[in-house]
């Protein structure tokens, strides 16, 4: 449920990444407030522990290129997860909605097909005042949000498949 307010950089911890690679997609498409959201991502997977060199940045023009930027990392890289950050804000038009919908559905999709966590670090505001505020501002910084996601999953994702290779030892055991 969301909380009216809520500062998106305050966490009660923060599981260590320093066996984690991340791929972070960013969109160039309001610059100033993408910009703002990698800084905090990247800040928080280092003081997460993981290293400079196990976080790779690749910039795509818009919001809507961001599924298939997250494609190109699971299927050209190593990485764990993604982290795609992006920001809409709301104009006269519809094509607000359309961005936001397709942007979603194509993360999501990803998810499902490539089995891998992809952390949605993507603002929907109706003005730029909204953005960064979220962008680092008085509400904190949706790409600390982000990466702190992407290293819950990744945690959770490693901890299921530890899981299941106990399980499947243990029935080989039985069985034999």
């Amino acid at each position: 449920m969301s909380e009216k307010k809520k500062n998106l950089s305050q966490f009660n911890s923060v599981p260590p990444a320093d066996d984690m690679r991340f791929g972070i997609v960013v969109a160039e498409w309001n610059g100033e407030v993408t910009e703002a959201l990698l800084k905090g991502a990247v800040k928080t997977l280092r003081k997460a522990g993981c290293a400079e060199h196990n976080i790779l940045i690749k910039y795509v023009p818009g919001t809507f290129e961001l599924p298939l930027g997250a494609q190109f990392f699971a299927q050209y890289t190593d990485v764990d997860a993604v982290i795609v950050l992006g920001c809409v804000i709301q104009g006269e038009t519809r094509h607000f909605e359309y961005i936001c919908s397709g942007a979603t559905q194509g993360i999501v999709q990803l998810q499902i097909s490539w089995n891998m966590p992809i952390a949605f670090g993507v603002l929907t505001t109706d003005t730029m005042d909204q953005a960064l505020a979220r962008a680092g501002g008085e509400h904190g910084n949706k790409g600390d949000e982000a990466a702190v996601t992407a290293i819950n999953m990744v945690k959770l994702q490693n901890e299921m498949e530890q899981s299941a290779e106990n399980i499947n030892r243990e029935f080989t055991r039985n069985v034999n």
